[in-house]
């Protein structure tokens, strides 16, 4: 292949892509806003937190080592809070080992950009028939990367320069889960997947409570799910 066609054909992924990714586009850019400001306001520039969504990309993660960053660091308990917070992220590479599959070099970059949102999109859209693969699921993970990054670094210019209060900004990537979540829930295949999700969370909360529910209730959904899956094949 050559470079010409291989740049026709990153190209073309990329705009087949974009309009999968304008919920994320929307949500990342607010989102990394938030983030980019609340940096700023705990004394790390836009240098910094650009750094941190460039290298770490972790969303949720990333609110929380705001906090981390400010106290006496505790390298186990931050250890075990970043097994607890991104747990799921296991799961999500399970279930895109298919997906991902004959993909090259690039399943590396795949890899290690899935989130929440990007796992939402890739999940569940196919590329259309005229675009490549490989570059179609490229295209919604450097997208969604890009927007973060993208968005963290206007927080960060911005909230060296503008003053308000930042209460309740830390909300916002709860916010977009749920949003996202909704979205699932309005195709009638992913209802039952959804309703499990709730129960087994619910479940969790109320056995573990809200500190120790992450990992307990993924858990309590995998189990069911093999159940399940077990049930149909026999």
């Amino acid at each position: 292949m050559t470079e010409t066609n291989r740049k026709q054909k990153l190209k073309s992924a990329l705009l087949a892509a974009f309009p999968n990714t304008l919920p994320v586009l929307a949500g990342f850019l607010f989102l990394g806003m938030a983030y980019g400001v609340l940096m700023q306001t705990k004394g790390y520039g836009p240098l910094w937190s650009v750094l941190m969504s460039m290298v770490a990309f972790c969303g949720s993660m990333q609110y929380v080592a705001i906090t981390l960053l400010t106290v006496a660091f505790n390298p186990i308990q931050a250890f075990l809070l970043s097994i607890m917070v991104n747990a799921r992220h296991l799961f999500y590479g399970l279930s895109m080992l298919e997906k991902y599959k004959g993909l090259g070099k690039v399943r590396f970059f795949l890899i290690y950009t899935l989130c929440d949102e990007t796992f939402s999109i890739s999940s569940s859209v196919e590329p259309p028939e005229n675009i490549d693969r490989k570059y179609f699921y490229l295209a919604i993970s450097f997208l969604d990367y890009f927007y973060w990054v993208f968005g963290t670094l206007m927080g960060g210019l911005l909230g060296g320069l503008i003053s308000f209060s930042t209460k309740g900004l830390d909300f916002v990537l709860t916010a977009l889960f749920i949003v996202l979540f909704l979205e699932q829930m309005k195709k009638k295949e992913n209802r039952m997947s959804g309703l499990i999700g709730i129960v087994a969370t619910a479940a969790a909360l109320f056995l573990f409570g809200a500190e120790n529910l992450v990992i307990p209730a993924m858990l309590i959904i995998l189990l069911i799910l093999l159940a399940g899956r077990k049930k149909l094949c026999t």
